[in-house]
């Protein structure tokens, strides 16, 4: 992806593996993840369980991409982190739309209505991050892969999904794709299956929602990536999904609207509801 440079903003996008979700490999040693303001977790207790509650019991774990305040924290976000098996900065700051609403702000728009209706639902959800702040950062790749794992901070979740957009410049290029974990030995042997199955639903359910798949990149909506940590990292069925193209129009005017975040909530939702019930 390109590197938009602003008087008060560096953004970079998260299409197609050259930037995004997970910036490129870094080298350099490892370093443990740094703590950050917006760093850890923050809890939503899952209603009063019901029979009527598809998700009475289900714990859920979304992981809002980026954070607001990355571009203000260059030194921290380049940080090497681990991988999977190889080394990547810790965050990046994200892609936007030409005018300027930023991808960090859209993914935290959508992954608070996808945790209200999670929750209504009868699930216990929990974020990768507590704000949408410019004065925060973080947290890492690393932390966002662990989250929900068996032994990490929190209850052990049932399923992970990163919300993302891309910003690819590619002459026509609109729609959604959602991307699972190749099999990276020994990282994700054990969740490859499952995560794919996971990207189908998620596929299903937005396109059942009016949603168009990626004309840009991706088969019929899915990408198999072996190169983020967000992906190799996680020890339950995760996917990360990149919603539309920011710098599409047509893409940007969903986004940019509270309608449109709150149709993107609802795909997701169900998505979550139908692999449950698996």
């Amino acid at each position: 992806m390109s590197l938009l440079v602003g008087p008060a903003l560096a953004l970079t996008g998260c299409a197609d593996g050259s930037s995004g979700a997970d910036a490129p490999t870094a080298s350099g040693p490892i370093r443990s993840a740094p703590t950050s303001r917006a760093a850890g977790t923050t809890t939503e207790p899952g209603a009063t369980m019901s029979p009527e509650q598809p998700l009475a019991g289900r714990v859920i774990v979304i992981d809002p991409g980026h954070q607001l305040g990355n571009s203000s924290f260059h030194a921290e976000i380049d940080a090497p982190v681990e991988a999977g098996g190889f080394t990547k900065p810790c965050n990046t700051t994200g892609t936007s739309t030409d005018g300027g609403f930023p991808e960090a702000t859209f993914a935290w728009e959508v992954a608070r209505q996808l945790r209200r209706l999670l929750v209504a639902d009868g699930a216990r959800v929990e974020l990768t991050r507590h704000s949408n702040s410019a004065s925060a950062w973080g947290p890492c790749v690393d932390v966002r892969g662990r989250a929900g794992n068996p032994g990490a901070p929190g209850p052990t979740a049932d399923l992970k999904i990163s919300i993302h957009a891309d910003g690819s410049y590619a002459s026509g290029a609109h729609g959604f794709h959602v991307i699972a974990p190749t099999e990276v030995a020994p990282w994700t042997t054990d969740i490859a299956g499952p995560s794919l199955r996971l990207a189908r639903v998620v596929r299903d359910s937005l396109v059942d929602h009016g949603f168009a798949t990626s004309t840009y990149t991706a088969t019929d909506g899915i990408a198999l990536r072996g190169d983020l940590a967000t992906l190799n990292l996680a020890d339950i069925p995760t996917v990360l999904v990149e919603l539309g193209n920011m710098r599409d129009a047509g893409d940007a005017a969903t986004m940019t609207s509270a309608a449109g975040r709150e149709d993107y909530a609802s795909a997701l939702a169900s998505a979550v509801e139908r692999f449950s019930a698996r």
